[in-house]
């Protein structure tokens, strides 16, 4: 009698078991193994999201490219072109903010650092005139006597002691600047290599899946990716949208009430704004800054006007460009926004309102499947024998497989 061969789930539950002892007796080397690996892969990923982000414009524009043309120079140079234009767009978007932002920034910096000025010469000039008041007060304040000469030394040596660690710092940013300047121009390339074959990689890809994890894990892997790429996809174009109304009605609002640094405060907003829900207070601190430097009083009018301006916008704004277009209510973004700040702190904010809406909706296509599946059962017979179950289809899901998932 041949021995009983033990069930694979009864196996698969042993190596889990065993790999979870492992973790558990290992766990710091585990964690140094993963945080290695996280630096490794970084550039990839980061990479994929600039692959990503270009695609949504790129495929705009292939779009309307010759569509119809059957000329082969035509046809070969659509993708160049195409991404040509992408990569001009967003570089023409981030220089204008950086144009308005940047000299205006400069010029408060400027303005604050003058004021500092004027105030370190009229302590120095009452210093002179009053060459025996700051010792007596500080003595006083201490209740002892101030040895001016040791307190010179000790101040010297701070200054030394801060020179050389500024040095000591600033080799070290140097160092790291570097690391992420070659980490950004890898992730750049290979950005541009996925958006140049993604078509030939998704193919690989679905043999790959289709051959050693069977053909059902491939389609429903494909249902899960494309719900994940319409999510993100919609989230990048309401969240772009959302922050050019804000930015638009801020710059609008600010030349009404004449508030200074009308366009650099509107820029500002509308790049912050790409953060969800905190985006466009971290914009209101810098422009009531900007405008502090100008007038106190014209700063706290600003404040005002941007919380009431900012509640305009999350009841009436967000929900129709973003809200809408991810399929997620309101206090789910909250909740995706709070547990990916505390995890990953701005990234985390990013990913987490459109991971949570592809999970929603991954959810709420089960639940109604499965809530269909038991009307039927219980509102009419059984379907004949060999009838093959109803394929998931994502209710807002519908784009083409060549429309590029670079995941």
């Amino acid at each position: 009698m041949k021995p009983k061969k033990p069930e694979p789930r009864i196996l698969q539950i042993f190596v889990l078991a065993a790999l979870l002892i492992l973790g558990i007796r290992y766990f710091d080397i585990l964690i140094a193994a993963l945080g290695k690996l996280w630096g490794v892969i970084l550039p990839l990923l980061a990479g994929a999201a600039i692959a990503f982000t270009l695609n949504i414009p790129m495929k705009k524009f292939e779009k309307h490219y010759f569509p119809n043309s059957e000329n082969k120079y035509i046809r070969k140079s659509r993708r160049p072109v195409c991404l040509l234009l992408s990569v001009i767009l967003i570089l023409l978007a981030a220089a204008f903010i950086i144009r308005m932002v940047i000299p205006e920034l400069i010029n408060a910096l400027a303005l604050i650092i003058q004021e500092a000025i004027g105030y370190l010469q009229q302590a120095q000039t009452w210093l002179t005139e009053n060459p025996d008041a700051l010792p007596s007060f500080i003595s006083q304040y201490l209740g002892q006597e101030l040895d001016i000469r040791e307190t010179v030394q000790r101040v010297i040596n701070l200054v030394l002691q801060g020179v050389t660690g500024i040095l000591g710092s600033a080799v070290s940013v140097f160092g790291s600047l570097a690391g992420i300047a070659m980490d950004t121009v890898f992730a750049v390339i290979f950005a541009l290599y996925l958006l140049f074959g993604k078509e030939k990689l998704i193919r690989q890809l679905k043999r790959l899946c289709r051959r050693y994890m069977g053909s059902a894990f491939t389609f429903r892997l494909g249902y899960v990716l494309k719900i994940f790429n319409v999510k993100f996809q919609n989230f990048i174009i309401g969240q772009c949208l959302e922050a050019l109304i804000l930015g638009v009605l801020c710059t609008v609002g600010m030349w009404i009430f004449r508030f200074p640094y009308a366009l650099m405060v509107g820029a500002t907003i509308a790049a912050t704004a790409l953060i969800p829900i905190l985006g466009a207070y971290l914009g209101a601190a810098v422009g009531a800054f900007m405008i502090f430097t100008e007038s106190p009083l014209q700063a706290l009018g600003f404040l005002v006007f941007i919380i009431v301006l900012q509640q305009l916008e999350g009841n009436l704004i967000y929900p129709k460009t973003v809200g809408s277009s991810i399929g997620l209510p309101g206090i789910w973004v909250i909740a995706a926004v709070t547990i990916g700040g505390g995890l990953a702190g701005i990234p985390g904010m990013l990913v987490g309102v459109p991971l949570a809406a592809a999970v929603y909706q991954l959810i709420s296509d089960d639940v109604r499947r499965a809530e269909k599946k038991a009307a039927h059962a219980g509102g009419s017979s059984a379907a004949p024998s060999g009838q093959t179950a109803e394929a998931p289809e994502p209710s807002d899901a519908g784009t083409d497989d060549s429309e590029g998932k670079t995941h």
